[in-house]
Formats: structure tokens, C-alpha cells, sequence
């Protein structure tokens, strides 16, 4: 193993050696200092070195620089401290109320407008038939066009078919049933025309039948 070899006392640097060479340092940051950083960074060339080796252009070029942003940054802060503060605007929850000023009548409130209804009509019908007696109701009606309906028997129960009829011979049967005592739910048109249903009563004493409709038809009426 290489072991190095420990310096004598003779060959260490004395305190002046030391001194001198701190001094050297010392001196030669002070000429790099006033030779090339002050021209460099601030334009500052008392040596004329700087100028020579035109450092003193780029320093006074950075400090130009800096007083613009300088300026720049000042003149913002004096436009915000200036503009006027946001209008806070009041949360649904409050109410904000003015007095008019003397002589100036109130503005009229303005009205809601109104809610569109969620159906076109209302209608209830009730009719009694005899055994074995039966009896349609139709309602106008659009493609798409929906009607809630319920209707209840009292005195007996009936057969009954939900169907609509149209232009060009179309037909169709929704639903259909027998020995029903009430029934409800809601009717949607597959086509323009008339839809609605067909009762009969097939016992041997009068009932009465009550229908009730909610929705967009145009017309209901009883078909003979």
C-alpha cells in the first residue's frame, strides 16, 4: 500500500507566503470588478477597458433595460391602485330594494311569465249501459300525442278494446280485456286520428262507466 509522504515543516508556506497570496487575490477580484463587471453589468468603465472590449455597451444596455421594466411595473401598480373596486352583485338569497328618488314613480313589477301546461284538457264522462249494450269514445288526436286516462265500472265489469283508426284504412289495437272492472294509464297515438276504447257489458244488470282523461287531444266526443 502507497503511503504519501508527510511534508516537512521546511517545505509548508510561511505566514508571509500566505498573506501575499490572499493579497493577490484580493487585488485581482478588485481589478476584475472595476474592469469587467461594473462595465458589464452596470456601464460603469472608469478603467476604459470595459469600453475597449465592449463590455460597456452590453451593461448599459441591461441597466436601460431594467429601469424600462422598472417603469412598466410602477405604472400597473398605480392603475390598479386607481380602478375602482368590482361591484359585488347580491346571491339569489338576498333581496336588493331601492326607493325611487322624489317624484319619480316606482317601475312596474315585472309579470312571471306563465307555466306551460303539462296537458292540453280535462275531461270526465259517465254513461250507463244496459246488458249486454256497448258504447265507444274517441279522442283526436296527433302522432305522438299522449292522454292519461282512467275509467271504473261500477255495478258490474266489462270487456273493453283500446284502439285507434286513421287516414289510409290504418288501424291498430292497443290492448284489450274482459270481465275489467276499471283500468288506467296512458294512451300515446301511433298516428293521426281518433283513439279511445270500446266497452260492452255482457252481464245482466246496468253499470256505469266514468272515465276521466288528462292530456293533448284535440277533441273527445261518444261514437254512435
Amino acid at each position: 500500500m502507497y503511503n504519501s509522504n508527510t511534508p516537512t515543516r521546511a517545505e509548508l508556506p510561511t505566514t508571509a507566503q500566505l498573506l501575499g497570496s490572499t493579497l493577490i487575490a484580493v487585488v485581482t477580484a478588485g481589478v476584475l470588478l472595476v474592469a469587467v463587471v461594473l462595465p458589464a453589468e452596470y456601464g460603469i468603465d472608469p478603467t476604459g477597458v470595459g469600453r475597449a472590449l465592449q463590455l460597456t455597451e452590453m451593461g448599459a444596455i441591461k441597466q436601460k433595460l431594467a429601469n424600462e421594466a422598472a417603469a412598466d411595473t410602477k405604472a400597473v401598480s398605480k392603475d390598479v391602485a386607481k380602478a375602482p373596486a368590482p361591484a359585488i352583485e347580491p346571491t339569489p338569497a338576498q333581496e336588493v330594494t331601492a326607493e325611487p328618488p322624489a317624484g319619480v314613480a316606482a317601475p312596474a313589477p315585472i309579470a312571471e311569465a306563465p307555466k306551460p301546461s303539462t296537458s292540453g284538457r280535462k275531461d270526465e264522462i259517465t254513461f250507463t249501459l244496459k246488458p249486454d249494450q256497448g258504447a265507444e269514445i274517441k279522442m283526436q288526436m296527433k302522432k305522438g300525442a299522449k292522454a292519461n286516462y282512467s275509467w271504473m265500472i261500477d255495478g258490474g265489469v266489462v270487456n273493453f278494446d283500446a284502439h285507434g283508426d286513421g287516414v289510409n284504412e290504418n288501424a291498430i289495437s292497443y290492448e284489450k280485456g274482459r270481465a275489467v272492472a276499471n283500468k288506467e294509464g296512458v294512451l300515446e297515438a301511433a298516428f293521426d286520428g281518433i283513439h279511445g276504447w270500446y266497452w260492452r257489458n255482457r252481464g245482466k244488470a246496468d253499470v256505469t262507466v266514468s272515465l276521466r282523461t288528462d292530456g293533448d287531444y284535440a277533441a273527445i266526443q261518444r261514437m254512435e
